[in-house]
């Protein structure tokens, strides 16, 4: 398989090899890596959408993010089902 997309940063021959290495590793090692990255990008995401928002709850952020990044009707689901569990552990509400 021909690789057309290159990194502007890295050298071809050093692509070369990291493409070699990741063909040659096991399921499991592709898999860890993958899901280090996106724990890495969704990390920066939130650290991000906290610095721009610094007053804003835990919550308001994690709504703000999944509207960001599932869409807007995503969001308010999600708004809606986190008040729905607030009401029913305080029924008083």
């Amino acid at each position: 398989m021909t690789l057309f997309a290159r990194s502007v940063d890295t050298d071809a021959d050093a692509e070369g090899v990291q493409v070699e290495l990741l063909r040659a590793a096991p399921v499991s090692r592709r898999l860890h890596l993958a899901l280090s990255l996106t724990s890495s990008v969704v990390g920066a995401a939130r650290r991000a959408l906290a610095r721009a928002q610094p007053q804003a709850s835990a919550r308001d952020l994690d709504v703000r993010f999944v509207e960001l990044h599932y869409g807007a009707d995503v969001a308010a689901g999600l708004r809606d089902d986190l008040e729905r569990r607030d009401r029913a552990r305080r029924p008083e509400l």
